[in-house]
């Protein structure tokens, strides 16, 4: 089993950047993806960007292609979610999701943290 925590979120005007952080713990070297979701109050849930955990290919919703950056950092056991170019849309609780190799679907998730824009 592989736990996941999220730090970093917070208030931030428009325009504005935050770093997101998700440390991984547990049975870590069964990690095959790692991706960032995030969830507006009323919206459903909606992929972000995720990234492989050994080779570090990347993807991106459309949404903040250009604009967010997803890494990791395997030797500290954690993701990061770098993101520039803040909008008010961007609002919403952002969550990490891990797949391993033991499943199709990502079956660690985070507690989420609140990423707030004000414009």
């Amino acid at each position: 089993q592989v736990q996941l925590v999220e730090s970093g979120g917070g208030l931030v005007q428009a325009g504005g950047s935050l770093r997101l952080s998700c440390a991984a713990s547990g049975r870590t070297f069964s990690i095959n993806t790692v991706a960032w979701f995030r969830q507006a109050p009323g919206k459903e849930r909606e992929f972000v960007a995720h990234i492989s955990w050994n080779g570090g290919s990347t993807y991106y919703a459309d949404s903040v292609k250009g604009r967010f950056t997803i890494s990791r950092d395997n030797a500290k056991n954690t993701a990061y979610l770098q993101m520039h170019s803040l909008k008010p849309e961007d609002t919403a609780v952002y969550y990490c999701a891990a797949r391993t190799t033991f499943s199709a679907d990502f079956d660690s998730w985070g507690q989420g943290t609140q990423v707030t824009v004000s414009s």
